[in-house]
This record gives C-alpha cells, structure tokens and sequence, in this order.
C-alpha cells in the first residue's frame, strides 16, 4: 500500500499490531541447535527469560524442548528435571553412536509430528531452530492457517527455513533478553554429545 501524499510504502501492520494477532502460541525449540547457537555467542541460556521473551504477553499453549538424552548423566538429568518444572515440556531420545564415535539424537520428526498435530489449538507456532530439513513442516502448517516464527543464529540458519516462515528472529539481537546473569543453573557439551547439562548447587554459594 502506498502512502497517497509521499508515494512510500506504508506499513501496515506495526510491530505492536503483529504481537497483539499472535493469538495463543506453542513453541518448539530444538534444544541441542539452541544449545550451539548460545556457544557461538558466547552466552548461557536463562531459560525462564526465554520463555518470556518467546511468549512476548501472549497466550501460551505450552513449550516443548527437544533434546538427545545421556541416561547415564545425572547432571543432564537434573538440568532436564529443572525444565519439566518451570514450564516446558522436554521430549528427549536416547543419544545413539555414530561410526566415527560421536553420539547425535535427531529429533526432527517429533517436532514436525507435534507441530502438526496440535495445528488448530494454536495460532502462532515459534519455532527455535535453523534446521533446513523442518521448512517442509513449516510450510505445511502455514498453509493450515498457522503463522510461524523462526528464532534462531543466523549464520546457523538454513534460507529455506526463513523462506517458509512468517518472521525472523536473529538470538543475536534478542541476547541480551535471554542470557543467564545470576546463578542458577548452567550447561555443558560432554565430549562428541549434543547437549548435555548440570545443575548447580544454589546453597554452594
């Protein structure tokens, strides 16, 4: 639409309009690219601050957090223990040896299979991840009436998967909204394992 006076292009819906049609949101976040694309910044994650910022005042219908698991882990498993009770809920698979050693767990199916079939209890889907093979899945609930956000580390971020969504968030220009300044808890990668996480001791202090 042009602007009948300056001939530019007006806006027609501003950033405020956007956040108020968002409607009731779900939110599906790839825990080991979200844990990746935290290393490249060179922060930690706050995942209650994530959790705010990814509702932004809207309707949540729930928060899932994908992730390979390492049974064998006690600290990943508290750290997974934490997140079950401040407002996600984890879907994990068991890590599985690759031939060169390293140990990976894709869970790329059971984010596209919720994401589709929770379509029509939800109208905004906020998808954390820049995993180019979930553009498929995108585009389909899209076309189910849905509208989808990507967040995710551009430079990890497939085109495809921009190409398929309705908006675009960089983690690098929402960092500093979702980045742990006090102690609570903290993560780190277990040689060749995806993500892996402890918790620390608060009372150690």
């Amino acid at each position: 639409m042009l602007n009948p006076i300056n001939h530019e292009p007006e806006t027609v819906f501003s950033p405020e309009h956007v956040l108020e049609n968002r409607g009731r949101v779900a939110i599906f976040i790839d825990g080991s690219n979200l844990f990746y694309a935290a290393l490249q910044l060179g922060i930690e994650i706050d995942y209650t601050k994530l959790l705010v910022r990814l509702t932004s005042g809207s309707r949540l219908l729930r928060s899932f957090f994908y992730t390979g698991v390492d049974r064998t882990n006690e600290k990943q498993q508290g750290f997974l223990l934490w997140m079950r009770r401040n407002g996600y809920r984890v879907i994990s698979k068991d890590l599985v040896q690759l031939p060169d050693g390293s140990k990976k767990a894709n869970l790329d199916v059971e984010i596209a299979v919720d994401m589709m079939s929770l379509v029509g209890s939800y109208d905004t889907a906020v998808l954390v991840s820049g995993d180019g093979d979930l553009a498929y899945a995108v585009n389909a609930v899209s076309y189910r009436g849905v509208r989808v956000e990507v967040v995710s580390l551009r430079s990890m971020t497939s085109d495809s998967l921009i190409n398929v969504a309705d908006r675009y968030i960089d983690l690098d220009n929402i960092k500093e909204d979702i980045q742990k300044t006090a102690r609570s808890y903290t993560y780190r990668p277990l040689s060749g394992i995806g993500l892996a996480s402890e918790l620390e001791d608060e009372h150690s202090l």
